[in-house]
Parts: structure tokens; C-alpha cells; sequence
């Protein structure tokens, strides 16, 4: 349980992100979104680059022992897909878009894990896909607050994301990858066709 709570405050911590673009744009400091994108992608890299030594090398951190799961032992681990994930949201969505898509990511998913029973269901139960959805939107509002439907779009694409196992063959894609991707794809849908 420890551990758990362990990776939900890593989780949230991405948020921290978000909030330096937002402090750094409102603060007029420079930190434009195609920089903050260059930012994402260096962000990116490292953490492919420290995966690469972990499952290559054997590069053995106690960190990881924590922060992972047992199924990620030998495999690409959730805080890598994390990472990409938001990295693919910035470079191909605006920020009004990406920014919420990210909170959604890293605020979202901890908080409906709350309310999981951590069972694998190939479809999470009503409390999950509700509490997914409400925190979604609510995260979506201040951003998408012009065009009601884009924040529905959105929290749409995050319950989703969190919410429906998608697998590839055997392999289960890891939500860390999908719920900003889907919450940004929707979203723009919503904006640029309804």
C-alpha cells in the first residue's frame, strides 16, 4: 500500500509540468510552447535513455524497485510511456488541448485508481469510469471552458483511456500512453467539427 501511494505522488507530480509552463508564460519568462515542447523531448529521451540502461544493463536503482510494478521488471515501464505520452500531446496539439490532456494523465488516473478495486476487468466498473470522467472534465473546463463540448470530448477520451483495456495480441497498452493521447485527439475533434 505504501508503494502504492508512493507511485500516485509520483504520478501527480507531472502535474508540476504543467504548472511551470502555465508560471513561466504568465510570468512572461520566455518559455514558449514549441520550447516547452524541446523540453518535453529532452524529458523524453532521458527517461528512454535510463530505460535503455535499466533493461539493457541491468542498471539497478531501489527506485525502481518502488516506483514499478512487478510486471514492468522486464519490460518498458509505465513512467516511460508517461512521459511519451504527454511529449506526443505537446508536439502535435496546442496547448489548450495538450495542457489538460497532461492533468489528466497525471492528476486523473491516481485519482480514479482511489476508487479502483485494481482487478483486470477488460472495462473498470461505473465508480471508476464516473470519478475518471468528472475529474477529467473538471480539469478540461478551465481550459476548453469556451466550447462545452471540446471538455466532455475530452474527459470522454480520458475515461476511455483509463477505463478500457486495449490489447495488442497479448500485450495490454499501458493507460499511461493512451489517456492523454485519446483526451487530445477527441478534444480537437470536438473543436475543429462540432
Amino acid at each position: 500500500m505504501a508503494d502504492e501511494l508512493k507511485r500516485r505522488l509520483v504520478h501527480a507530480s507531472g502535474s508540476g509540468l504543467v504548472a511551470l509552463y502555465l508560471l513561466a508564460n504568465s510570468l512572461d519568462l520566455g518559455l514558449t510552447w514549441a520550447r516547452f515542447g524541446v523540453l518535453m523531448t529532452v524529458l523524453s529521451l532521458g527517461v528512454i535513455g535510463l530505460e535503455f540502461l535499466r533493461l539493457r544493463t541491468g542498471l539497478e536503482w531501489s527506485l525502481y524497485d518502488t516506483l514499478t510494478r512487478e510486471y514492468e521488471q522486464d519490460q518498458f515501464a509505465g513512467y516511460g510511456y508517461y512521459m511519451l505520452s504527454m511529449t506526443v500531446a505537446v508536439l502535435v496539439f496546442p496547448a489548450q488541448i495538450a495542457l489538460p490532456a497532461m492533468l489528466m494523465l497525471s492528476l486523473g488516473d491516481p485519482i480514479s485508481g482511489t476508487v479502483s478495486d485494481n482487478s483486470l476487468k477488460f472495462i473498470k466498473g461505473p465508480k471508476v469510469l464516473g470519478t475518471m470522467f468528472v475529474v477529467s472534465a473538471v480539469i478540461a473546463a478551465p481550459f476548453l471552458y469556451e466550447t462545452p463540448l471540446a471538455v466532455v470530448a475530452a474527459a470522454l477520451g480520458a475515461t476511455i483511456a483509463d477505463g478500457v483495456k486495449l490489447r495488442i495480441g497479448d500485450y495490454i497498452v499501458d493507460d499511461n500512453l493512451t489517456i492523454p493521447i485519446y483526451a487530445s485527439v477527441l478534444a480537437w475533434l470536438a473543436l475543429e467539427f462540432l
